[in-house]
């Protein structure tokens, strides 16, 4: 199955020592590393600050654009690992490796199981581009 390791974490704070941060980095990179070595890393990534994000929202019927996130939290959602686990214990035992105070204050690690997409009924968009092109 796998999990997503969803890092959560206060973007404002940011008391933390050079050493205190490259402590958390390394914490990341002995994960990353071994679950590389394990096979079972699906994808990693730091996301940048809740200031560069967009949010696509209906307004009126209409999609709108707007600039940042949409609710104002405590903590943002700041990093991501996606994992290949036997079950929810091994994705647990993961997380607790991690730390949770990446970039300033206390955070937090949401555990949450991936879903499949439901199979794909008529032709794939892959299909639909080659008729339209093939003349």
């Amino acid at each position: 199955m796998r999990y997503m390791l969803l890092i959560y974490q206060e973007e404002t704070t940011n008391t933390r020592s050079e050493a205190e941060r490259e402590q958390s980095m390394a914490s990341h990179w002995a994960v990353i590393d071994e679950t590389s070595k394990l096979g079972i890393l699906q994808g990693v990534s730091p996301l940048q600050p809740t200031s560069t994000a967009t949010t696509i929202r209906m307004k009126e019927g209409k999609k709108v654009v707007l600039d940042g996130p949409f609710a104002e939290t405590k903590e943002q959602l700041g990093g991501y690992y996606i994992l290949e686990c036997k079950d929810l214990d091994e994705a647990i035992g993961w997380a607790n490796k991690l730390p949770l105070s990446c970039s300033g204050g206390q955070g937090s690690i949401e555990i949450r199981p991936l879903g499949t997409l439901p199979e794909r009924k008529g032709p794939t968009a892959e299909r639909e581009y080659a008729g339209a092109h093939n003349g």
